[in-house]
């Protein structure tokens, strides 16, 4: 077995610190809801498309370390961990933001990673694993080169692709169901997601 996980919206939740930064900034009243996507659309409901290209870049480079894993991210890795089940992270990730500062992304990502997912053994997902690729397509190819049996992704258009390796279990994971993808698994909270694994792990045993 061998778990492949996206990172963006998927380990990482942004809900709070877009909110939050949003506020900062004046863009948002305390009215809009508490999520990423709330934020997103009242900015381009303002026709503010381009404070929230930037807002991205801001956020994902000056902000990163102020994100928060989702709720039970580091007990299902724990878990790999022990088990030792190799995980790695592939992720669509550009360099440098669209717009505005030209902030370290990668740097930036992999500085969350050393400072979240790790605990007193040591890291939770080992360097020589965390892939950020620049285009989807690539990202997709890693996924099929390094033989992940299943990944777990935010996005229908990746698990969907044509190119995603078929012989990999897919889970979407959906906490908020703003997809309708008939034809994916999905999960709505990360202990959804352990108990899948662990059941795909024991099958295997």
């Amino acid at each position: 077995m061998h778990i492949g996980l996206d990172f963006d919206n998927t380990i990482v939740s942004y809900d709070a610190l877009f909110h939050k930064v949003a506020l900062e900034g004046g863009w948002i009243t305390n009215e809009v809801p508490v999520s990423k996507v709330s934020v997103r659309d009242h900015l381009h409901s303002k026709g503010q498309e381009p404070i929230w290209t930037e807002m991205q870049g801001y956020v994902y480079g000056a902000r990163m370390d102020e994100a928060v894993a989702y709720p039970s991210v580091l007990q299902c890795l724990t878990w790999a961990r022990e088990q030792r089940i190799p995980v790695s992270i592939v992720s669509h990730k550009t360099r440098h933001p669209f717009s505005g500062k030209q902030y370290d992304l990668h740097q930036s990502a992999r500085h969350w990673i050393e400072l979240y997912l790790t605990d007193a053994t040591g890291p939770l997902v080992i360097p020589e694993c965390i892939y950020f690729e620049i285009t989807k397509d690539s990202k997709v190819k890693r996924i099929a080169d390094i033989g992940c049996t299943v990944y777990v992704d935010d996005l229908p258009e990746i698990l969907l692709a044509p190119e995603f390796p078929p012989s990999t279990n897919k889970i979407l994971f959906d906490p908020d169901h703003h997809h309708h993808a008939q034809d994916l698994s999905r999960a709505s909270h990360w202990d959804d997601i352990h108990h899948r694994l662990e059941s795909q792990w024991q099958a295997s045993a």
